[in-house]
């Protein structure tokens, strides 16, 4: 089976792709991934607050009403729990590309512009073959209005497509009253790659410290859709690479990403649940369905499944919506299913 496809101009030999997670931080895992199979590797992100705080721009904020306000020292990570520095993430970059025979693809995380931006072209000199910016930011203003948030959105990724040359994608949330529209001002800001869709992890209240905690929760199979469908509305409409990077555990979500448009599908709950050996595994599956259903390529199947070449587009919008709700029915004794 040739399972070769392209992603930000790159020419994978699969379309499997980790994301980025604390896997990352070490060669000797970057390197089981390769040898697993993966087809590129996403570096965990550096941070802005990381890059801040290293020139101390946060002490005050980090440090100011701390006697009266304490759990407000809750919110950003001592500077000693980041395992891996500004100067360090770049450094693992320079080895991961000395080691590895499969792109190295950096991950800034940011959301203001700034003087941090400058690490995108940094990440680029240190060797990564493209730029992933993971912009996670929830307004919690209620008097910012949604396009003061989008055009924050945009400002960012135009700048950072400014810093460098490399190919830039760009992960971002589903919450924008304008799904769609925003993805082509993200494209038209000279995004390269969208990666859909960054998850909002919810904290949660400790009810003996009351303080508030995090709470990390690995995907679940349900959130498989939300990406799906939005990756199978917009393929075609805009020139630009898809990436599915929710819940990813099995090579049925593979299959149905590619379909729905995507070039790749990046997994990390997947192997931190069952290891990186997980990887082959899939692939072995993919091959093995792509055989008996006749697939020659990965290349055949990608967006055969997507709105523009759908039967039925309204499957995709109020329809499918109707007969979801009209699907429910009770079992023949009565009892709810």
């Amino acid at each position: 089976m040739d399972l070769k496809t392209t992603y930000l101009g790159m020419e994978l030999k699969n379309p499997i792709v980790p994301s980025a997670s604390p896997l990352s931080e070490k060669i000797d895992n970057l390197k089981r991934m390769e040898d697993a199979g993966a087809s590129a590797v996403v570096m965990h992100s550096l941070f802005e607050e990381q890059i801040n705080q290293e020139s101390h721009s946060l002490d005050h904020y980090l440090s100011y009403g701390s006697e009266s306000y304490a759990e407000a020292l809750n919110y950003f990570p001592e500077a000693h729990e980041y395992k891996v520095g500004p100067e360090g993430y770049l450094n693992l970059i320079r080895e991961a590309k000395e080691k590895l025979g499969i792109p190295v693809i950096g991950s800034l995380n940011g959301v203001s512009t700034g003087g941090w931006i400058d690490y995108a072209r940094r990440i680029q000199q240190a060797g990564a073959d493209a730029l992933e910016l993971n912009i996670y930011y929830m307004s919690t203003k209620i008097e910012m209005p949604g396009e003061d948030v989008e055009k924050m959105y945009v400002d960012i990724v135009s700048d950072v497509k400014k810093s460098v040359s490399i190919p830039v994608a760009v992960k971002i949330s589903p919450f924008f009253s304008s799904m769609a529209n925003m993805a082509k001002k993200l494209v038209d800001a000279g995004a390269d790659g969208l990666v859909l869709f960054n998850r909002f992890y919810q904290p949660d209240f400790d009810l003996e410290q009351l303080e508030v905690v995090p709470h990390l929760v690995l995907s679940s199979s349900f959130e498989h859709r939300l990406p799906l469908r939005w990756i199978a509305i917009l393929y075609g409409r805009l020139d630009v690479d898809f990436a599915h990077t929710r819940a990813i555990a099995s090579y049925e979500e593979v299959l149905k990403s590619l379909m729905a448009g995507a070039k790749v599908t990046m997994m990390t709950s997947e192997i931190l649940r069952n290891g990186i050996d997980r990887i082959g595994e899939i692939l072995k599956d993919l091959e093995e369905w792509m055989e008996e259903k006749e697939y020659e390529s990965v290349r055949q199947m990608q967006g055969s499944m997507s709105q523009i070449r759908c039967p039925e587009p309204a499957a995709f919008e109020r329809a499918n919506y109707m007969k979801v709700l009209h699907s429910w029915h009770p079992d023949p004794t009565g009892n709810l299913l």
